[in-house]
């Protein structure tokens, strides 16, 4: 199945129309259209790709992530009245590029490391083929959704992998800009995180969604049994109490009096969050709920979690450390020319050879190379061509995402959300046992070009 984003043919939908993502990006990618619809270059056919030069310090991979939010951005890539009179207006470009923009569609072809998928220093994970002028207004926005979205996504699985089997809830949304966190919750669920507080992530990807009560409810009462009751009331036995507003030890007892033994949890959120854990789980268990679960909250990292494997804890909900990316707020991608064509129409590879800043020429394809126990090795990296191996122990990286224009829609959606999740479980299992080390090392996969 495929979107098209030629408007005769994407008909007529009773849905709300999504506004223009053709903005979200910088000035300079306009006028070097128009410079390049001046020079006559603007149509020669050329190759864009996306990597990333290296892993933020001691990371040992990278999770490619934003790829869906990216197709549902560029169906929706186009210059309207609003967006030209903008341009026109504050002669941001000339007439001749207005009207260029006017009939502006992606009409090329998109390859990609699947959503979900590891990536290493250089590995290729985006291939952008189409005229100059096509693509090179693409580079904003699409390097805006991968470098946040895997961002994400790389601190998100290093915090599911520390949390082995206990389930994390994303609840990151007041500490970020409201339009990221409803990517952020879409990138942690896609590594792993079981569901997310952003309500707008639920209704967009079909997401679980979790909450239940803050500080704020328990003050709002004259006394915590009055907000205990109340919840309990409201929905149920089974749900989660928050028990640290006071006393923990006095609010877990009143949380067993009021629920009874079918009390779904408590939620700590302060203090020594191992030593509280230990306490309330002898006094739940003391007091006959031993099926109660504890959840913590309270700035987790995947160091914080690590730690708290120790701890009889159930579950996390992970916030500031996960929207921020766990202080790599940005996958460092850029988006490089590596092939246009000249005026006779030939390919010609070419590279950026400023110093600390190169590029490597040709159009890429990446392999993943395992050993005979279907663990990774390496990233080799074919230039021109795929490299070829004698033994089926190898996988081609890059998968269609657009062709000639038409989005293939499984990419998208919740569909999309679905196959990241899937991809990356089964990309990290593949990786090799130093991957999940929180310590401080090289990335697990070396980079070769072939």
């Amino acid at each position: 199945m495929t979107h098209s984003l030629r408007p005769e043919a994407r008909g007529s939908s009773p849905a709300a129309p999504r506004p223009s993502t053709a903005l979200l990006t910088d000035q300079y990618e306009l006028t070097m259209v128009q410079a390049a619809l001046r020079s006559g270059a603007a149509h020669r056919r050329c190759v864009f790709e996306v990597f990333a030069r290296s892993l933020p310090a001691g990371r040992r991979y990278g999770v490619v992530a934003g790829t869906g939010r990216l197709l549902e951005g560029l169906a929706e890539f186009r210059f309207g009245g609003p967006e030209l009179d903008f341009l026109a207006g504050h002669r941001i470009v000339d007439d001749a590029t207005v009207d260029f923009l006017r009939e502006y569609r992606f009409s090329g072809s998109i390859h990609g490391y699947a959503e979900g998928e590891v990536f290493f220093p250089h590995s290729p994970v985006l291939r952008v083929e189409a005229s100059f002028a096509e693509a090179t207004l693409l580079e904003t926005f699409v390097l805006s959704v991968l470098n946040h979205d895997s961002a994400i996504a790389s601190a998100s699985s290093r915090m599911t992998v520390a949390a082995g089997e206990r389930p994390c809830v994303e609840m990151g949304s007041r500490r970020t800009q409201e339009h990221s966190a409803v990517a952020a919750a879409r990138a942690a669920v896609i590594t792993g995180f079981s569901a997310t507080s952003n309500l707008e992530a639920g209704r967009r990807w079909g997401l679980p969604t979790l909450g239940t009560a803050a500080h704020a409810f328990t003050l709002l009462h004259d006394s915590e049994e009055q907000a205990f009751a109340a919840q309990v009331e409201a929905f149920g036995a089974g749900t989660s109490l928050l028990v640290d507003t006071y006393d923990v030890e006095a609010a877990v007892h009143r949380a067993v009096e009021i629920a009874g033994p079918e009390l779904g949890a408590v939620r700590l959120d302060s203090g020594d969050l191992i030593e509280q854990a230990h306490q309330v789980r002898t006094l739940l268990d003391s007091l006959g709920n031993t099926e109660t679960r504890i959840i913590v909250t309270s700035d987790l990292d995947e160091y914080a979690i690590a730690r708290l494997q120790s701890a009889p804890v159930d579950s996390y909900g992970v916030g500031t450390q996960l929207v921020t990316g766990s202080g790599a707020p940005t996958a460092s991608m850029v988006y490089k020319l590596v092939e246009r064509t000249d005026d006779d129409g030939v390919p010609v590879p070419v590279a950026k050879a400023a110093v600390g800043k190169t590029s490597v020429g040709g159009v890429k394809h990446p392999v993943r190379t395992y050993g005979t126990d279907h663990v990774a090795q390496a990233e080799v990296v074919g230039i021109g061509r795929a490299p070829t191996f004698e033994a089926d122990d190898h996988r081609e990286l890059m998968v269609p995402l657009v062709i000639d224009g038409e989005i293939l829609a499984e990419h998208t959606g919740a569909e999309g959300v679905e196959r990241a999740r899937r991809r990356h479980r089964a990309s990290v299992d593949e990786l090799p046992a130093a991957a999940t080390s929180l310590q401080d090392g090289e990335p697990v996969l070396p980079t070769i070009f072939s």
